[in-house]
């Protein structure tokens, strides 16, 4: 994790999860003492990973992780106290939060960030693919408004403005998509969805 906001009123505490952090990571560490100047950073930046040491000094810590988990893809490891863990991580799980009670050791604290590590590795994964099939549907479309242009200009059947694209991607080594671009800009662009 290249990036972690440590929020937490206790400088003691925030001493553990430095420590624990740097044989973890070699990534920035950031620490704030309040709910409000989280808030006020995470407006300004993304982090891989935000902790989150419960109850803060103007607010219990719950509300400040569902604001965390909704503003990236970054991962929240949320630390409360033992009589209110299950009520928390309850109201928290479905955002992807994990929750952790205190008293807490340094084996237990270790697995929750492996977790936010394997969780992040999988939504990176996902984001890429999603990106992926974004480019892949908009190649998509691009090469079927270039074989409009070709059926309405050249009057040719689908099937054979569907050939000429490959045949041309083949014989010039382009992407079927740069041969639909070249079309499209060739008619003067007036062919949009």
């Amino acid at each position: 994790m290249e990036s972690t906001l440590i929020v937490s009123h206790s400088e003691k505490s925030v001493a553990v999860f430095r420590d624990i952090l740097r044989s973890f990571s070699q990534g920035q560490l950031t620490a704030v003492n309040s709910a409000g100047a989280a808030r006020r950073l995470l407006l300004e930046q993304e982090f891989d990973l935000v902790i989150i040491n419960a109850p803060l000094q103007d607010e219990s810590g719950e509300s400040l992780s569902l604001h965390a988990a909704s503003k990236g893809f970054g991962q929240v490891i949320l630390v409360v106290s033992c009589e209110l863990f299950d009520e928390v991580s309850a109201a928290t799980e479905d955002y992807g939060i994990i929750t952790v009670a205190k008293p807490m050791n340094k084996s237990l604290f270790w697995s929750a960030l492996k977790l936010a590590k394997a969780a992040q590795s999988k939504l990176a994964a996902m984001r890429a693919e999603n990106s992926r099939l974004a480019r892949q549907l908009e190649d998509m479309r691009l090469v079927n408004r270039a074989k409009g242009v070709l059926i309405s200009r050249l009057n040719m059947s689908e099937p054979e403005a569907h050939k000429y694209i490959e045949r041309q991607a083949m014989d010039l080594r382009l992407t079927k998509r740069a041969v639909a671009e070249n079309i499209l800009t060739s008619a003067g662009g007036q062919y949009e969805d």
